[in-house]
């Protein structure tokens, strides 16, 4: 079936801290022309360098995924990039005077909340929607992650943590508009006490708080859960934002224990595919 591309009605701005960075932020979402893409701005620099959401210019994946072109460089883009695929948004561009989107409440509600707010502008070009032609999987270890041709965009995600709170949690949901709203778009990302110091002297979760992530120390929750298996819904949000970097796709993921290095790794391969097909 034919769809159209589709951006955003009007600019809509939202002010917040960055997850790693701490640092405050401006981010304004702004319509865009067919065959754009997603493209972040980064206007606190001379000139308004601009990356495309794109694989090509992933080039961090430690916690969060960073893209870099040029002066231009964002970082943990994961969950302002699952809520344009799950609203099937092509084209639009993200405003930032600072490196990092906020965070909001560490779940990609608030972005989604954002382009309903915007409105949806139906564009007169054709959506070009890949459906993987052959499975593709990437291993490291104890994980992994692949994708299977399949009619429809689909997510099976297993998590295993040794957290007694934790253990192994399991979803699969097939990726639609009204699925994600209601499914994926409320689960934040997850935290531990034990780790926060350590990544705090490396520069990471500096603006996070009990109330944006799910935090964890030895014994118990810290934070009030949303879901019972928060912690896998979000990471299958992270996928759909990794993925969304190769564009709109048709597949059945299906991962344990993934993590946003695997989920570039996988875009990579299924961009090969891609470009094979294309010659």
């Amino acid at each position: 079936m034919r769809m159209p591309q589709q951006t955003i009605k009007k600019a809509i701005q939202y002010k917040g801290n960055g997850l790693h960075s701490g640092e405050p932020v401006t981010m304004v979402f702004k319509p865009a022309p067919e065959h754009t893409g997603i493209v972040f701005v980064r206007t606190d620099i001379e000139g308004a360098p601009s990356v495309k959401a794109h694989i090509d210019n992933v080039t961090n994946t430690m916690r969060a995924t960073t893209l870099e072109h040029g002066e231009a460089k964002v970082f943990t883009v994961e969950h302002v990039m699952a809520a344009f695929s799950a609203m099937a948004i092509d084209n639009c561009f993200i405003e930032l005077d600072s490196p990092e989107p906020p965070v909001a409440d560490g779940s990609s509600a608030v972005f989604v909340d954002l382009i309903l707010q915007a409105g949806i502008e139906i564009q007169a070009a054709e959506r070009q929607v890949y459906s993987v032609q052959k499975s593709h999987a990437i291993y490291d270890g104890d994980r992994f992650i692949a994708i299977l041709p399949y009619d429809g965009y689909r997510m099976t995600f297993t998590s295993i943590n040794t957290h007694p709170l934790l253990g192994t949690q399991q979803c699969d949901c097939e990726i639609t508009p009204e699925n994600f709203q209601k499914e994926i778009a409320a689960a934040r990302t997850i935290g531990f006490m034990k780790e926060l110091e350590q990544l705090q002297a490396v520069g990471l979760a500096k603006g996070g708080t009990l109330e944006n992530a799910l935090v964890y120390d030895d014994k118990k929750c810290l934070s009030v859960p949303r879901f019972d298996d928060e912690l896998v819904r979000h990471k299958v949000l992270d996928v759909i934002g990794d993925l969304f970097l190769l564009g709109p796709i048709k597949g059945h993921v299906i991962a344990l224990k993934s993590s946003h290095e695997l989920n570039s790794r996988l875009s990579r391969s299924i961009m090969e595919e891609i470009r094979e097909t294309q010659q």
